[in-house]
Formats: C-alpha cells, structure tokens, sequence
C-alpha cells in the first residue's frame, strides 16, 4: 500500500471528511484493521483565504508547494489538494515535487463521462465558477461543458461556503438555496451537477439534489485508494 499525502486544512471540516473517506474506502477494500496509510500537511485557512480575496495567486502557489514538498519528505508517494480552488496554483506544486499529483477534477471528469454527462452545473466558490482552471480542465481534458450559476445564484453559492460550510454551520435555509440553484441549472440543460468545493458535501447530498450528484471530495478520495493499491 502506498502512502496517500494529503494537502488539507482548506477548511479543516472537509479535510476531516477526507480523512473519513480515505480510511472508510481502504477498509471496505482490505477489511479488517486496515487504515489508509496518509500524511496530511494542514495549512492555516486564515491566511489561505486573505490572499484569495486579495488575489495573490502567486503567493498561494508558493504556500502550496512547500506543503507539497513538506508530504514528499515525509514520505507520500502521491499527493492531493483537499480543496477543488486551490487547483488554480496546480502549476506550482507539481514544479515543486517530483511524486504524482491527483487533480481532483480528473476523477470528477472521468465518472461524469462514465454516466454519460456532457453538459454540467458547477457549484463552488467564485473562483472555481468564474476562473477556467477547473472549467477548462473539465472541457479539455474530459470534454465536458460546465455550466454555472448567474451571477447573483454565485454570490450565495460562495458565501454560504466561506460564512457557514467552512465553520461547520449546516443551514435547512442554505440547503433550500442551493437546491434553487441546482434547479436552475436543470433548466438550463445540466444533467448532473458537480459540488466542486469540498465543503458542499457536508450541505447537498444526492436525495437532496434534483440531478444526479457528482461530489468531487468523495470521487477524490477514492481515486486516491484506487491509485495506492496499485501493484
């Protein structure tokens, strides 16, 4: 079994269910006492999320990579970021270590082409709905459209993440909100919708959800095991 090194603490509520999933997938793989052997470099949120709003991307590339390099010495075999909109600095970490990186967006791609989805709703943080670092990946690499909320629906979608979903605050009215938004997209031709932001799982599940669900933390994770159970 290799060794799952995980950047996390983008917030610390998602990087736990990663955590969770990891180790609830290698058990249903191995069964009996089997963890996933993991590392986990946690970040301060704090200061991850003031250079976001200030836009210094740059900076958060730099951050990002010395966690990456932080997993590779202390031994990971493969890293992931716990967070879909830190896949915008992907460049940087993967200049940075010499191990593999799981884009989290390519499991996501991967299972939307196995059910025959081309043309999806988007829900995440601004930077994820409004930047082409995950769109573009999705359209590029898997060819998928994605589509995503009006510009008020985004408004919600992002602030019921960073002012509820990252504090662990899990709203009815918040879920009615996305479930909007989701309904609205339907209309609009999604056939699925992506909850591209790894907080939205512990908000919208699939019976809440009038399309199918795609979530992006939990394909993550298992394509993590899949990848360190491989001969």
């Amino acid at each position: 079994m290799k060794t799952i090194g995980v950047i996390g603490g983008m917030s610390w509520e998602s990087s736990a269910e990663y955590y969770r999933l990891l180790n609830s997938e290698m058990k249903a793989r191995m069964g009996g006492h089997h963890n996933a052997r993991s590392l986990m470099a946690t970040v301060d949120f704090a200061e991850i999320e003031a250079l976001q709003r200030a836009g210094d991307w740059d900076a958060l590339g730099v951050l990002m990579a010395q966690a990456a390099s932080q997993l590779e010495r202390g031994g990971a075999d493969i890293v992931l970021l716990a967070t879909n909109t830190m896949h915008r600095v992907r460049a940087a970490i993967e200049a940075a270590i010499a191990i593999p990186f799981l884009h989290i967006a390519d499991p996501t791609g991967e299972a939307l082409r196995a059910a025959g989805v081309t043309r999806v709703g988007l829900l995440g943080t601004r930077y994820t709905m409004e930047q082409d670092f995950y769109v573009g990946r999705l359209r590029e690499v898997h060819g998928i459209e994605a589509i995503v909320p009006d510009a008020g629906e985004r408004d919600n979608v992002h602030g019921i993440i960073y002012d509820e979903l990252c504090h662990g605050i899990v709203k009815d009215g918040s879920r009615a909100v996305y479930q909007r938004v989701i309904d609205a997209l339907a209309e609009r031709g999604a056939q699925g919708v992506i909850l591209g932001c790894t907080e939205i799982t512990l908000l919208i599940s699939a019976a809440d959800s009038s399309l199918p669900v795609f979530d992006t933390t939990a394909l993550h994770a298992k394509a993590a095991v899949d990848w360190a159970l491989k001969a």
